[in-house]
Parts: C-alpha cells; sequence; structure tokens
C-alpha cells in the first residue's frame, strides 16, 4: 500500500464491483456514461507485473463489470485499455484496465479506436 496512491487510498463508497485481489469504481474523470476502473488491490504499477492469480481475477471483474454496464447503459461496443508506463501515458503508477463503454455516434468515425495515440498513424485504411 502507498498511501499518497489514490488508488491504495479509494474511498470504499466509490467501489462497484470486486473480487478478493481486486476492485472496480467509475472513472473520476469519465469520457463516456459508465466508464470504469478494474484496480489491483495490491499496490502495482505494470500490468506485466501482475502475480497469474491477479491477472485471472482482473479480467473475471473485467468481464463482470461489462455484463452490468450493458444492463445498465447499453453500450454499442467497449474500449479495454491500459497505460502502462509514463511513455504509454500513466499517469497513476498503480495499474488500472479502463473499460470505457462506447455509443453509436459517440464520435463522428470511431473507425481506428486506440490507434488514435498517433493520429497520424490511426487512419490506415486510406
Amino acid at each position: 500500500m502507498d498511501r499518497t496512491c489514490p488508488f491504495c487510498t479509494v474511498d470504499r463508497s466509490r467501489v462497484v464491483d470486486e473480487r478478493a485481489l481486486c476492485f472496480a469504481i467509475r472513472d473520476g474523470f469519465p469520457i463516456s456514461p459508465g466508464h470504469t476502473l478494474i484496480i489491483p488491490k495490491r499496490h502495482v504499477a505494470s500490468f506485466f507485473d501482475v502475480s497469474l492469480e491477479e491477472r485471472n481475477e482482473l479480467m473475471d471483474l473485467l468481464q463482470a463489470v461489462k455484463q452490468t454496464l450493458d444492463a445498465e447503459v447499453q453500450p454499442q461496443g467497449y474500449n479495454v485499455g491500459i497505460n502502462d508506463g509514463i511513455a504509454a501515458g500513466q499517469t497513476v503508477l498503480h495499474l488500472h484496465i479502463h473499460l470505457i463503454p462506447r455509443y453509436n455516434r459517440d464520435i463522428e468515425d470511431p473507425r481506428g479506436g486506440v490507434r488514435w495515440i498517433f493520429p497520424s498513424k490511426a487512419k490506415y485504411w486510406s
């Protein structure tokens, strides 16, 4: 536990689902309705440093939260993302998986998805 980490010290009232080794909260700065974070309870920065047991629980909780969001907000798709490392845009150095519901027409042309982190490479079909 890191007392300066916002995920190690999260207000438990924000937890929407959890397992023994991980929990889920709605993103504090959501980019779409239902945007949720799946977070290991152990303070670990990288997805590549979690144990197999933690990884399995993270994936189980990701699926469970997806099913909940399917019922609650009826999205037409999802983006699932991890910013792993400062060079990848990670600002909170405690692993968190973004589950971002997507909706028809939430942007003009969603093709390319996560490729838009490099806009000049996103439109590979043109």
